[in-house]
């Protein structure tokens, strides 16, 4: 379908995806903030139609469009749609109307739709731009954008540049009318990995812009309708195959039971087409005549889109986390967004200069997408607040040598110190994480980072918010953990060591490590005079070694003098 649906499309994605709380702003800000974005908005869209140009991503239109929606509800008691709907200057009358398909929100919905409807069909929603194509006497006539869904742009040139269509026709399709998505070729497309690529837009600017890209040689289009064409769904894919328009038969699969839907939906999603797509579409093979079509009037085909790889959040606030090895992270938290089958609520946003760079405050949009393991990350910041205030990230006072005992101004290095010696590669404290870690420190307030070792079974069962079996089960693992390798001990240290030096060191004791000088630390893989001078500094450094005697008085191997 056409991008640019204004409102009416950021209404319905507002509404799945829960915007239902309005910001806290006075009517002078709400009016500056609403104004400002539907101003950007415009600027877009100006762009899109008349230059074919994209300056966002159809996913970022559409949401913004949805989050202008929220606000003019929230401060004004109306959605003006006008605002943003585009500019329809299309002068060509379409023979038969498009008529748009009604987007469901979810599974029940189509259970709904589906109920009593016979002789289903199931389609790839292809991600393009709609077209009417008009065959006169056997040859191309006319190609119409699809405008309003009345009138459209007369793109008859272009599409004659598309090799991929037909520009004659025989038989039943000499004299016949079509409706398809004009979209960009691909190879291969899995649209779980890549996504939307802003196929469509590259479509619509190929086919507005006054010359003639060579873009149009890797367009084609799939023929979703054939508007009072043969009766049976079969004999028009049959015969729209024969005639060089081949993708609706390839990719149209009967249906019966919603379980098939989804069962194909998620086939699709995951599996190579030529072709970018935003969801399926359900159809019936009946459908009335030409003559009754009218925008947003089809009751026999209905589409079920995917969630969006990418979405837009705001930023409530940003605040700061400070790493194990003393480095400062910034952390923006979100309004919750779900994105595949993970609900966001905050996302790390890196250094301090990625934070500064990518100049985000609270009140910003940006957009967020899953990274590699499903880890989410903001894209891009694609919307700015009027008002901005930024809060002052903490002095860079921390480094590998900060935060070993729980001193004021500590508390996150310590506990990330903590998180890191309890995972599976250091000393793997089961069920133990940054919460648990919390309300251990909170009860027994920690002197250092192995402080815990001291706590008794009774301690750590009477731990407000441990049953008395968790702190069983913690008291015996904590127990356990005596035992493991020296190497886990000094790496639940954290020195300025990289994994591939501690594993070649032949060193079985604290005494060993401390005795090690300079020359001798950069005789191992990934040491240079750098960070031997860190290395040999690190294990003399005051606050490590009373840390090592203590480990050695709670006798933990080779932390003992010998």
């Amino acid at each position: 379908m056409w991008r640019r649906t204004g409102v009416l499309l950021g209404v319905m994605l507002w509404m799945t995806q829960g915007w239902a709380l309005c910001p806290v702003w006075s009517p002078a800000r709400a009016e500056q903030e609403i104004a400002q974005l539907n101003a950007q908005l415009r600027q877009w869209n100006e762009a899109y139609w008349q230059q074919g140009a994209s300056e966002v991503s159809d996913g970022v239109y559409d949401q913004l469009s949805a989050r202008l929606a929220q606000w003019q509800r929230c401060f004004t008691s109306a959605t003006h749609s006008d605002l943003t709907s585009p500019a329809i200057s299309g002068t060509v009358n379409h023979p038969v109307a498009h008529t748009g398909v009604r987007k469901l929100a979810d599974k029940q919905a189509l259970v709904q739709w589906m109920a009593g409807k016979q002789d289903l069909w199931i389609q790839p929603k292809v991600d393009g731009v709609a077209v009417t194509l008009v065959y006169r006497h056997g040859k191309l006539a006319q190609a119409i954008s699809r405008g309003n869904g009345l009138k459209g742009e007369d793109w008859t040139e272009k599409v004659r540049q598309i090799p991929s269509i037909p520009q004659t026709t025989s038989g039943a399709l000499a004299d016949a009318v079509l409706q398809g998505e004009l979209f960009l070729l691909r190879e291969g497309h899995i649209q779980k990995q890549m996504g939307g690529m802003n196929a469509r837009s590259k479509v619509a600017g190929a086919m507005m812009r006054r010359d003639s890209p060579a873009l149009l040689r890797d367009l084609s289009v799939f023929i979703w309708a054939w508007p009072d064409g043969p009766a049976t769904l079969q004999q028009r894919m049959r015969l729209l195959t024969a005639a060089g328009f081949p993708w609706s038969a390839r990719y149209s699969l009967p249906v019966s039971r919603v379980d098939q839907v989804e069962t194909q939906r998620a086939r699709w999603f995951a599996s190579a087409l030529p072709f970018v797509t935003d969801g399926i579409v359900v159809r019936t093979a009946a459908e009335p005549a030409g003559g009754r079509w009218l925008p947003g009037q089809a009751d026999w085909v209905v589409a079920w889109k995917y969630l969006p790889t990418a979405q837009v959040a705001e930023v409530r606030a940003i605040t700061f986390t400070v790493g194990r090895s003393g480095k400062i992270a910034v952390v923006a938290q979100l309004e919750p967004l779900q994105l595949d089958d993970k609900q966001v609520r905050r996302v790390n946003v890196g250094s301090v200069g990625r934070w500064q760079t990518l100049d985000i405050a609270p009140g910003d949009q940006v957009q967020v997408s899953l990274a590699g393991q499903g880890i989410p990350r903001i894209d891009s910041v694609v919307w700015r607040s009027t008002q901005r205030s930024k809060p002052l990230p903490p002095p860079p006072r921390f480094n590998a040598l900060t935060c070993f005992y729980a001193t004021p101004g500590c508390e996150e290095q310590f506990i990330s110190r903590l998180v890191w010696l309890s995972s599976a590669q250091v000393l793997d404290i089961k069920g133990m994480g940054e919460e648990g870690w919390r309300m251990l420190h909170r009860a027994h307030h920690f002197e250092h980072l192995f402080s815990w070792l001291a706590l008794s079974r009774e301690m750590l069962q009477s731990t407000p918010g441990f049953t008395g079996k968790r702190g069983q089960q913690l008291w015996h693992q904590f127990n356990m953990v005596r035992t493991r390798p020296f190497k886990r001990w000094v790496k639940a240290f954290s020195p300025p060591l990289p994994q591939a030096a501690l594993n070649s060191l032949d060193a079985d004791s604290w005494a060993q490590l401390v005795a090690r000088d300079e020359s001798r630390w950069q005789t191992l893989p990934g040491v240079g005079a750098g960070r031997a001078g860190k290395l040999a500094a690190w294990f003399h450094d005051t606050g490590v070694v009373r840390l090592a005697q203590w480990l050695g008085e709670q006798g933990i191997g080779g932390f003992s003098r010998r």
